[in-house]
C-alpha cells in the first residue's frame, strides 16, 4: 500500500484491484493415513472447491503448504513453509479393460473413493524370531517388547498415530527436522509440470491456478509499475491491491473477502489521514468514494462448446479484458462501475473491453465484487482475462491478454479519479 502526498488528507479515494489467491485442489485430510488393502500406501484427500477432479488423474503431483514444527528445548512452535516439487503422489485412471461401456461413457467420479493417491507400496513387516519353535525369539523378546510398548506410549498423542509413517518422514527429510518435531500440517497437492507456451506462434499459457493467480500477479505488478512509473507524484487517491483467500469455496473465513478486512483497511487508512481520529462521517466519505476493481478470470468462448455462451457476449482469448455482468447481482458490475473500466480501457489505448453474460438457461458463478460492496458499499466491477478450462488441473490464456491486464490496471490506479470525476450524478 503507497500513500501520496495529499493536501487534503480528510478526502480520499480508494483504488483496490482485488483477486483471490486459492484454486481448487486436493487437501490433505488432518489424519493423513488413508486404511486400504491393495498393498499400496494412499494419503487421505479432500476435496477443496468446486474442481474438474477427472483432470487431476495421472498427473505428477508434488506437495506443498505449512507444516507445525515444536522445539524441543523451548517449547515454541514454528511454522515452516513446504514445497515438495517432485512426483511424490499419483492418482491412477482405472484401465479401460476394467470398466463397462457405461462407466466409460460417463467417467462418473466419486470424490471419496477414486481421488485418493497413491504414496508408495506397502514395506512388509519381518517376522520376529526364526520360526523354529520355543518362544519364537531371542531370550531378551520380553525386555525388548516392553521398550518398544514404552516408546509407542510415549509417540502417541492424538495425532501423530493417525498420519501416514511415510509422508513424515518425508516431511522431515525436507526441512531437516526431527520426525518427533512435526506437531501438525496443512498440505495441499498440485501438478508439479511448470507453466508453458503453447500454439502454433506461442499464442497461448498452459498452466495450473491461473484462476486467480494470473490476476494477482497482473494487480502485484501493476501497481509497482504505477509507483515506479512516477504515479505517487501526481496520486490524489490511495492506490493499493487486496488478495483473499477462500474464495472458491463463499469467501467466508477470516482471510476472505466476506471478512471484516476490506471495511477495515478503508477505516484505519481514513483515520490515519486525519491525525488518527476515527470520524464516521469521513470513514462513510471513503467509502462511498472508493473502488474496488474486482478482477477474477472469466470464461473465453469454448471453440467445441461455443452454444454454452450467449451469442452477443463471447469473449475471446488475446482480444481484450472482459467485463462480468449479471442482472440477478451474481456479479457487482452496474452501468456506471462497467463505463469506468471502459473508460480506462480507451484511455490506455486498449482493445474495447469484451462483455460476458451468461445464458439464460444456464448457471451463474460469482466472485468477490458483490460481497465487498454489499459488505461495505464499496462500489465495484468484475472482470477479468478470458481463459479456458477453468477449474482444471491445468487451464489456458492468452498471452497478449496479461499486457492487456498490466496495462489496464495501470491506467486504473493512474486515471480513476480523474473518469470519475467526469461521470455526472
Amino acid at each position: 500500500m503507497f500513500k501520496s502526498q495529499i493536501s487534503h488528507p480528510s478526502i480520499c479515494n480508494l483504488n483496490v484491484a482485488g483477486g483471490h489467491t486459492d484454486s481448487p485442489n486436493l487437501k490433505v485430510k488432518p489424519r493423513s493415513k488413508r486404511h486400504g488393502g491393495s498393498g499400496t500406501v494412499q494419503l487421505a484427500v479432500e476435496c477443496y472447491g468446486g474442481g474438474l477432479w477427472h483432470t487431476w488423474f495421472d498427473r505428477d503431483l508434488g506437495l506443498s503448504g505449512r507444516v507445525m514444527v515444536r522445539h524441543a528445548e523451548s517449547g515454541r512452535i514454528e511454522q515452516r513453509l513446504l514445497k515438495i516439487d517432485r512426483a511424490i503422489v499419483r492418482i491412477p485412471n482405472l484401465a479401460i479393460h476394467l470398466q463397462t461401456a457405461k462407466e466409460r461413457e460417463a467417467f462418473a467420479v466419486n470424490k471419496e473413493d477414486h481421488l485418493q493417491p497413491i504414496l508408495a507400496m506397502e514395506v512388509k513387516k519381518a517376522l520376529s524370531g526364526n520360526g523354529s519353535g520355543g518362544n519364537g525369539g531371542d531370550a531378551n523378546s520380553s525386555d525388548s517388547n516392553d521398550e518398544n510398548s514404552k516408546k509407542a506410549a510415549v509417540e502417541k498423542d492424538g495425532w501423530v498415530e493417525h498420519q501416514e509413517t511415510m509422508l513424515l518422514d518425508i516431511i522431515a527429510s525436507e526441512l531437516n527436522i526431527e520426525k518427533a518435531a512435526i506437531a501438525d500440517f496443512e498440505l495441499n497437492l498440485y501438478d508439479i509440470q511448470k507453466a508453458s507456451l503453447g500454439g502454433a506462434r506461442s499464442e497461448f499459457i498452459y498452466s495450473a491456478r491461473l484462476d486467480n493467480l494470473a490476476s494477482c500477479f497482473l494487480a502485484l505488478h501493476g501497481l509497482v509499475e504505477h509507483v515506479d512509473g512516477s504515479g505517487l507524484e501526481k496520486d490524489e487517491d490511495i492506490s493499493l491491491i487486496a488478495l483473499f483467500d477462500h474464495e472458491e469455496v463463499g469467501s467466508s473465513s477470516i482471510t476472505g473477502a466476506g471478512s471484516p478486512i476490506m471495511g477495515e483497511a478503508v477505516q484505519r487508512i481514513s483515520s490515519a489521514l486525519n491525525a488518527g481520529e476515527a470520524n464516521p462521517d469521513l470513514y462513510a466519505s471513503a467509502l462511498a468514494k472508493s473502488f474496488v476493481l474486482s478482477v477474477d478470470q472469466a470464461h473465453a468462448v469454448h471453440p467445441n462448446y461455443a452454444s454454452k455462451h450467449e451469442k452477443g457476449h463471447m469473449p475471446k482469448m488475446n482480444d481484450g479484458m472482459v467485463i462480468k455482468r449479471n442482472s440477478n447481482q451474481r456479479y457487482a458490475t452496474n452501468g456506471i462501475t462497467g463505463l469506468i473500466v471502459r473508460e480506462c480501457a480507451r484511455l490506455a489505448g486498449l482493445p474495447a473491453v469484451q462483455e460476458f453474460v451468461v445464458r439464460n438457461d444456464c448457471g451463474c458463478g460469482s466472485t468477490i465484487g458483490p460481497i465487498i460492496s454489499s459488505a461495505t458499499g464499496i462500489r465495484a466491477v468484475d472482470m477479468g482475462c478470458p481463459q479456458l478450462s477453468m477449474h482444471s488441473i491445468r487451464e489456458q490464456m492468452g498471452v497478449a491478454d496479461l499486457s492487456h491486464g498490466l496495462a489496464l490496471f495501470r491506467s486504473f490506479f493512474a486515471n480513476f479519479s480523474d473518469v470519475d470525476k467526469s461521470i455526472s450524478n
